[in-house]
């Protein structure tokens, strides 16, 4: 019953930065492993990032490693997405995501999911 709002999308230029934000309510997100997962339009969910309920342990897909970091503030309710060096090719809708069961790339996996926000990266 959770609900899951990103922010923090939007127009930037190669080589800038963006910080995602994904707040829940109606529930706390101390339970849950977070995913990011992007979509660009006609091309497949990939998952980008995913940190561990207590956020000792985070995963990055080989692209963005060394570019973005996922973090966490359960005390805030709220997990991060810092996306530094951002080329064009990580223009796509942004989603972040919980898991109940674990932390885990795979979007099948996950229980509750937000609405998106957009990441353009012009060139």
């Amino acid at each position: 019953q959770v609900q899951l709002v990103e922010s923090g999308g939007g127009l930037v230029q190669p080589g800038g930065s963006l910080r995602l934000s994904c707040a829940a309510s109606g529930g706390t997100l101390d339970y849950y492993a977070i995913g990011w997962f992007r979509q660009a339009p006609g091309k497949e969910r990939e998952g980008v990032s995913c940190i561990s309920k207590g956020g000792g342990s985070t995963y990055y897909t080989d692209s963005v490693k060394g570019r973005f970091t996922i973090s966490r503030d359960n005390a805030k309710n709220t997990v991060y997405l810092q996306m530094n060096s951002l080329k064009p090719e990580d223009t796509a809708v942004y989603y972040c995501a919980a898991s109940m069961r674990g932390s885990t790339s795979d979007y099948r996996l996950y229980d509750y999911w937000g609405q998106g926000t957009q990441v353009t990266v012009s060139s």
